[in-house]
């Protein structure tokens, strides 16, 4: 069964973009607990002369935050929960659950930036730059990003297309030591600094653009994003990333694995 409420502090899982997953969750209902399989977002149409079918996940056949679409949190729950349409719900979240993923989505963003930082000097030609000025390698060659409990993984195309963009694959592939650990030092200095963190938003939708805001040492990083995140980090002892290089397709493929620890 589906269950929609009219405001959820669940976090769903987007098919569009998966890559942190859905909080777990109890709904709580006349005083009985049902649990949340899943939180997925979907979406209804809300032109009176269209199917009102509610669309979960991948079936959903619109862009978040089109026109004519209700966006939601769909709730996953039991085929037997006693849930009734207009009954009072009370949603428990697992905080332990979330601290790890928010902390994971933090770890993620912040080597993303720090392996920009580090691969500066890799580009022949001008490129987007990311939230702190630098080459925006993470955003052109990222294929799949997929957030863990304190750790991410994000794995790199370094394609033809990237190539063509300026990028030199041998300052990444054969330097791979090298740049994991101007990636690590980077990050060492940034979670030394404490730096607070917070989300900015400009409203209370599901669709409403959200903002990932970090006071970082020597500028401030503003990422667009959906996620959950902690509020500062001095939350964590450290943040370090593994580099991994395979061929896929025709392609090389490099896998970050960040790992962060708690203070």
């Amino acid at each position: 069964r589906a269950v929609v409420l009219d405001a959820t502090a669940c976090h769903p899982v987007d098919a569009a973009w998966p890559d942190q997953p859905a909080d777990r969750a109890v709904l709580r209902v006349r005083g009985a607990g049902i649990e949340v399989l899943d939180c997925v977002v979907g979406a209804a149409s809300t032109d009176p002369a269209e199917d009102a079918t509610l669309h979960v996940g991948a079936d959903v056949p619109a862009k978040k935050g089109a026109d004519g679409w209700s966006f939601v949190a769909v709730h996953v729950v039991p085929g037997d929960a006693d849930v009734l349409v207009g009954d009072a719900v009370e949603v428990l979240v697992d905080p332990e659950h979330r601290r790890a993923l928010s902390a994971g989505h933090t770890g993620c963003h912040l080597a993303s930036l720090a392996l920009d930082r580090a691969l500066a000097e890799a580009w022949t030609k001008d490129v987007p730059r990311d939230a702190l000025g630098a080459p925006g390698f993470d955003a052109l060659a990222i294929g799949t990003s997929r957030i863990g409990p304190w750790s991410s993984v994000d794995t790199y195309r370094l394609g033809k297309s990237l190539r063509k963009k300026g990028f030199v694959p041998a300052a990444l592939v054969e330097r791979l030591d090298e740049v994991r650990d101007a990636v690590d030092a980077t990050l060492a200095g940034w979670v030394a600094s404490g730096a607070a963190a917070r989300i900015e938003r400009e409203g209370d939708l599901l669709t409403s653009r959200r903002s990932w805001v970090c006071e970082l040492p020597g500028g401030t990083a503003r990422i667009p994003c959906g996620g959950t995140h902690l509020a500062g980090l001095d939350e964590l002892a450290s943040i370090t990333i593994d580099l991994e290089v395979e061929e896929a397709d025709g392609a090389v493929v490099v896998r970050m694995r960040t790992t962060c620890v708690p203070s």
